[in-house]
């Protein structure tokens, strides 16, 4: 059964952002997401391009707390157990560009009719689901040329974690190099860069 990681806090026609039940706990950059739909045939799929961490509280920050009030310094991952309240105070959050949706059983590279409501459930997709989702690369073309967003360096990420649970990652990473120089033949700098990312 998958595990709720997270519900969508925001959603627009391209793109979702996504409160993490677990603090500092998000899927990592690149990562594969589903987002349930209103119809439960149907779930939208996110491509994680943006993590942050920060006041649940708007318009405030985080405040320092690497000094105990004696004086004495913490550091790091013993700031949490020196406050455990920063779970409450604090949200992890990420966003995701919207690269397809499944609708009884059959997997679209295109925008969704809707997106995901606020409020319901995100799940990080398993190795199974991330092979299935890479078996066409229709999405290539979204996350390349989605604006304001780290496009290049998103997809070099997704397809770095596809190719590791592809079962054959040299042949997937050259299918996905094809289809990028495609893309990009006119952007020769862009293209290299890309695929230098996908040696990494």
């Amino acid at each position: 059964m998958p595990v709720r990681i997270a519900e969508v806090i925001e959603a627009t026609s391209t793109k979702f952002t996504a409160g993490a039940y677990e603090l500092l706990k998000a899927p990592p950059f690149g990562a594969l997401v589903r987002a349930q739909a209103r119809d439960d045939s149907m779930a939208i799929y996110g491509l994680v391009y943006d993590i942050r961490t920060g006041s649940r509280d708007f318009g405030a920050r985080a405040v320092v707390r690497g000094r105990t009030y004696a004086g004495r310094a913490v550091y790091d991952a013993e700031i949490y157990r020196e406050h455990p309240d920063l779970a409450e105070v604090l949200q992890t959050e990420f966003s995701a560009v919207i690269v397809g949706f499944v609708e009884h059983g059959e997997i679209r590279q295109f925008l969704p009719p809707q997106p995901p409501p606020v409020h319901y459930s995100v799940y990080e997709c398993d190795a199974d689901e991330v092979t299935r989702f890479n078996q066409a690369v229709d999405y290539f073309r979204t996350v390349l040329f989605t604006p304001q967003i780290p496009g290049d360096e998103a997809l070099a990420a997704a397809l770095r974690i596809a190719a590791r649970v592809s079962g054959d990652a040299h042949a997937f990473l050259v299918r996905a190099g094809r289809e990028i120089a495609s893309l990009l033949s006119d952007d020769y700098d862009r293209l290299t860069a890309i695929l230098r990312r996908l040696r990494s």
